[in-house]
């Protein structure tokens, strides 16, 4: 299975399909794009405004792989559903541990 993630030489990019105003934070697993792009699915209850939601999307990721937020940086989609960070630390340990979170979750 193709995980939304992509190793990068500062750690690894995630890719995320994010849905603001949701009536509680969660991860559900995830999503697959009509041209096969994959990201993970994950709904906060922040509105989208003033990077509100930005921010309970990395509290929410951090939280969730026992992750500093400061790890976390939005690289694109600011003000998009669809969202790319960029994940801090060892490329290798951080793909083989936020890959099998991910297929934990989606099972």
């Amino acid at each position: 299975m193709a995980l939304p993630l992509d190793p990068i030489a500062t750690g690894v990019r995630l890719f995320v399909r994010a849905t603001p105003s949701a009536s509680k934070n969660e991860v559900q697993g995830l999503y697959e794009s009509a041209d096969g792009k994959r990201a993970l699915r994950v709904r906060v209850t922040a509105a989208p405004e003033k990077g509100k939601a930005n921010k309970a999307v990395v509290k929410l990721l951090a939280k969730s792989l026992r992750l500093p937020t400061s790890a976390f940086h939005l690289v694109s989609g600011e003000t998009d559903r669809n969202k790319t960070f960029e994940v801090s630390g060892d490329p290798e340990t951080l793909m083989r541990d936020i890959g099998a979170w991910i297929e934990e979750q989606s099972t």
